[in-house]
């Protein structure tokens, strides 16, 4: 099994999430980036998407942690369009998984939402705004 980090709409109950759960996908636990990140809310969609750049100083960002079987993880990263990558994320926990990040390229007309400290908490203010 492969560990990747998910910041957005691959989180449990999101709108993508299904594509996890497709490829046999398990729950490992939430957990928070050390505070070397900033979370941008990208242009276009639907659906929105959240795009997680490292910095040298920012915020840590709330994400959960899956497993993928190998197979899985293949398929799954590879359906992944630019420009959103995978690179190594690092965790408050000491971990180092596999992790959606984005290219400086893509966060043109990106909002930074790295205030809200995650993706839920953004979405959340938009239904109550």
């Amino acid at each position: 099994m492969i560990e990747i980090c998910v910041v957005g709409a691959h989180l449990s109950g999101m709108v993508l999430n299904p594509e996890l759960l497709r490829e046999g996908a398990v729950y490992r636990r939430a957990a928070h980036t050390v505070p070397l990140y900033r979370l941008f809310a990208l242009a276009g969609g639907p659906p929105r998407r959240p795009g997680l750049l490292r910095v040298p100083a920012g915020h840590a960002i709330a994400t959960e942690v899956w497993a993928l079987p190998a197979d899985g993880f293949g398929r799954f990263v590879a359906g992944i369009p630019a420009p959103l990558c995978i690179g190594t994320l690092r965790l408050a926990d000491g971990t180092t998984p596999k992790g959606f990040l984005v290219e400086p390229e893509g966060l043109h007309g990106a909002e930074d939402i790295s205030d809200f400290g995650g993706w839920r908490a953004f979405i959340a203010s938009l239904v109550t705004a």
